[in-house]
């Protein structure tokens, strides 16, 4: 498998998602946009990873490689190919395929619940009800012919499907205790006390309780999205 990710900026990288992809021998590239942006062969990836970040997929004026971004995510879902997209990641799987990305009405960071969307035949099932670690203040549309996933109290699109393997989540099942500290250490200022804002110590002090749960679903959506499907591929 060669897999590449996109990260957009040092401190969210792809944790779990690497421990997956080490684990089954995977071939990995990067491109790290604060380094170059410089993009594969679409037809060379056979899994990307689209990560997180503090920008929105709406400064393209202040981060110019955003367009180009957008249109090799779409080329990739356009061959096929298993993606997945990571909070910002979701959002720009959206946009690229027409969605508006825009400010939710409140910002949601810690760990709350999502609960599963019925009536979403062929797709990726999520449990009933998880508690996951959320981490953004923006939201996006589904993209035409896309298949919400999962919602939540604070934010109604969490996770949708499109196509056959294409998956957006809004939230971080991804996060390990080293990913969590640096984002916390670099994204504290954004901690203010709010209806769905935790604070640092009930964030540190909820994960231990809840990486395992997280990090086996996560493993179960990867290995989900890159299933051999009838007649090759």
């Amino acid at each position: 498998m060669k897999a590449h990710i996109l990260q957009h900026v040092p401190f969210e990288g792809p944790a779990r998602i690497g421990q997956w992809l080490a684990a089954r021998g995977a071939q990995v590239s990067h491109t790290r946009f604060w380094e170059s942006a410089a993009l594969p062969d679409p037809a060379a990836v056979d899994l990307l990873v689209v990560m997180g970040g503090p920008m929105s997929v709406n400064d393209e004026a202040e981060f110019a490689w955003l367009a180009a971004e957008k249109r090799f995510i779409a080329d990739v879902v356009a061959l096929g190919r298993p993606v997945l997209g990571i909070c910002l990641g979701a959002q720009l799987i959206a946009s690229a395929h027409g969605a508006r990305v825009f400010r939710n009405t409140e910002k949601e960071i810690g760990w709350f619940d999502v609960h599963a969307c019925t009536g979403t035949k062929d797709a990726f099932e999520f449990p009933p009800t998880t508690t996951v670690l959320h981490w953004h203040g923006e939201t996006f549309e589904l993209p035409p012919g896309a298949r919400m996933l999962a919602s939540s109290a604070a934010c109604r699109h969490q996770a949708f499907q499109l196509g056959e393997r294409a998956i957006g989540l809004q939230f971080h099942l991804e996060m390990t205790a080293e990913s969590l500290r640096a984002i916390i250490d670099n994204c504290r200022a954004e901690l203010a006390p709010a209806r769905w804002i935790q604070d640092e110590a009930a964030i540190l002090g909820h994960a231990e309780g809840h990486f395992a749960a997280t990090h086996a679903l996560m493993d179960r959506l990867l290995d989900w999205l890159t299933r051999p499907h009838p007649g090759g591929g």
